[in-house]
């Protein structure tokens, strides 16, 4: 049960929620996460670590990048049946259609100063 309940604690912020539909669309380091959402650094970290401490995120070091990714689910029956269910949720969300819209705008090389 303990798995399940960190799943579901996880996907109980809607900026979490946020982060997980953007990851459905593309890999995505900290400052794009923090642009797109408008909160701080530290705020998008710590959300950013419990999703990963759920399983639902994992990251991937690539140069000074440290890039954002959606979990394939392979580690936990909750997670990957959450995962599956999520691209299909909140398609039509408004606050989920302006994100996702938002996306191509975001680029990291114009944020990010590294």
């Amino acid at each position: 049960m303990k798995d399940f309940v960190r799943v579901m604690k996880a996907l109980s912020d809607p900026n979490r929620v946020a982060i997980i539909k953007m990851l459905q669309h593309r890999v995505m380091c900290v400052c794009e996460i923090q642009a797109a959402l408008g909160i701080a650094q530290p705020t998008v970290s710590k959300h950013l670590k419990v999703l990963e401490d759920a399983e639902l995120v994992t990251s991937r070091k690539d140069g000074v990048w440290v890039n954002y990714l959606l979990s394939d689910g392979s580690g936990s029956p909750y997670v990957a049946t959450v995962l599956g269910n999520l691209r299909h949720w909140l398609e039509d969300d408004p606050q989920v259609v302006e994100l996702v819209e938002k996306l191509p705008t975001i680029q990291r090389e114009n944020i990010c100063k590294k």
